[in-house]
């Protein structure tokens, strides 16, 4: 559940780890509709018989539709200043896909804030560190840095 602070808690919120997201789980239609989306048809994506030929055993995620749900696993337990009016994507730092999420697999994000700093009056940008799990397995499917500038009224 998001959290709203106040302006000075939120300044110092650098080094809290947030709860886990809930698990998601990845859906066959949701990868065929981020491939046409996107326009990135590959059979590893969308054909499961072929797929099952390859050594990942079935058809999997595209790496930026794990980076792309983002956006609904961290805001689940995103923290955020008293007047917020909006906040706005402002880029990644880092981002590395570690492990394939494959189809009908769950996953989920921890997030660690890394930095809260005043870019200018009402402009706050936070960096944080973010890990995305998959149910049961043996290393995460991907670890980014990511930033927010959230803008205060």
């Amino acid at each position: 559940m998001s959290k709203t602070l106040n302006l000075e808690e939120f300044a110092n919120l650098a080094g809290t780890e947030l709860e886990p997201s809930s698990w998601m789980e990845i859906t066959q239609q949701r990868v065929n509709q981020f491939a046409d989306a996107t326009e990135d048809h590959q059979f590893i994506h969308l054909d499961p018989e072929k797929a099952a030929q390859t050594p990942f055993g079935g058809t999997i995620a595209h790496g930026y539709l794990t980076l792309s749900l983002l956006v609904h696993l961290n805001g689940e337990n995103a923290v955020t200043p008293e007047g917020m009016s909006i906040v706005i994507n402002y880029g990644s730092d880092k981002v590395r896909f570690l492990a394939p999420v494959r189809v009908g697999s769950r996953i989920r994000s921890l997030q660690k804030i890394l930095e809260v700093s005043k870019k200018s009056p009402g402009m706050w940008l936070v960096k944080i560190a973010v890990t995305v799990e998959i149910e049961n397995g043996p290393k995460p499917a991907m670890m980014a840095e990511v930033l927010y500038m959230y803008v205060v009224r």
